[in-house]
């Protein structure tokens, strides 16, 4: 099943149910049934899965958080006029959304329409993650990540410090590792009870995706010529031990992964077009985007990884069943 939507692809995501929604540049989310939903006075700049499953929750350049559903209904879930939300999370184990605009964090309750908070940083948010409970944000930001607990209005983060610029964050699946993706062509981690530092490095490019899978005890990242592959099981997790890497292509630079993290399953989107699969337990390798085209901005494998969905920068999307 291919599209062409003729827009930036911000986000793919499959909800609950198993729909395909596509988050664009031009301001709207569509659905592989058919459904489009104006969303924004703008650009979709990021989306998240909607708490509840069902659907997508899309931020905007025109600082509306607004919740796009496939039957094409939509409501808008927080406005910050003059503002831009660059990245929006939620958990399904607490029902919280949380999403960055400028320096500023905020979370809403999807159960309770009068829940707010906002926490203040020093520098841009550039992602936000929940911890496996969906109690504790983390805020990547300039100089390492802020870890904030979710629902407490009044606090004093805990700052896990690293120079640099950190672009992208992700907890481990037990909650006792946080990994952030550096503009410095490198991941950096935290072993959160004691805030040990972990330096992974050695990568070609700016690692900007990453993702867990076989229930934590592995991290699939981008940033180069194949997935990289941390080992994570352990008190220790990656420190002390070498990164695998999957499906080396000295062609291409893969852009994008996505995980089913219940299992050895992962997708990977390519800077040239292409999109492939790989179960790590036999590295077979399954194509499901021969052709090139323009780099992949969006992925996602739904949890028993039989399907992928994956977007383009000029609005080429598709979704593949994985054989």
């Amino acid at each position: 099943m291919n599209f062409s939507f003729d827009a930036y692809v911000t986000a793919a995501l499959f909800d609950r149910s198993g729909n395909a929604g596509f988050a664009l540049g031009d301001g709207t989310v569509r659905f592989s049934g058919a459904a489009t939903v104006s969303a924004h006075d703008g650009a979709s700049l990021a989306a998240a899965l909607h708490p509840g499953g069902e659907g997508l929750v899309s931020g905007g350049d025109d600082g509306r958080l607004v919740w796009a559903r496939p039957d094409g209904s939509a409501s808008e879930l927080a406005s910050l006029p003059g503002k831009w939300i660059e990245t929006v999370a939620a958990s399904p184990e607490s029902g919280l959304i949380a999403f960055g605009a400028g320096r500023e964090l905020h979370v809403r309750d999807v159960k309770d329409a009068a829940f707010a908070r906002a926490f203040v940083h020093e520098k841009t948010v550039a992602d936000v993650a929940f911890d496996p409970k969906g109690r504790r944000l983390a805020a990547a930001t300039y100089g390492g990540a802020w870890l904030w607990y979710a629902r407490i209005a009044d606090q004093k983060p805990v700052v896990l410090k690293w120079a640099g610029s950190h672009i992208a964050v992700a907890w481990s699946p037990d909650g006792k590792f946080l990994i952030s993706a550096m503009q410095e062509n490198q991941l950096h981690g935290w072993r959160v009870a004691d805030e040990k530092n972990m330096r992974m490095g050695g990568y070609p490019a700016k690692p900007r995706s990453l993702a867990f899978l076989s229930k934590g005890s592995l991290l699939a990242t981008s940033g180069a010529n194949g997935v990289v592959v941390w080992p994570f099981a352990g008190a220790t997790g990656p420190m002390g031990k070498q990164a695998a890497e999957v499906g080396y292509d000295e062609a291409a630079t893969v852009a994008k992964v996505a995980t089913a993290p219940a299992t050895s399953w992962l997708a990977a989107g390519l800077d040239d077009g292409r999109v492939w699969a790989c179960d790590l337990t036999g590295e077979r390798i399954v194509p499901l985007k021969a052709e090139k085209g323009s780099p992949i901005t969006a992925l996602a494998i739904t949890p028993d990884a039989r399907r992928v969905a994956w977007g383009d920068e000029d609005g080429n999307a598709g979704v593949a069943e994985v054989a």
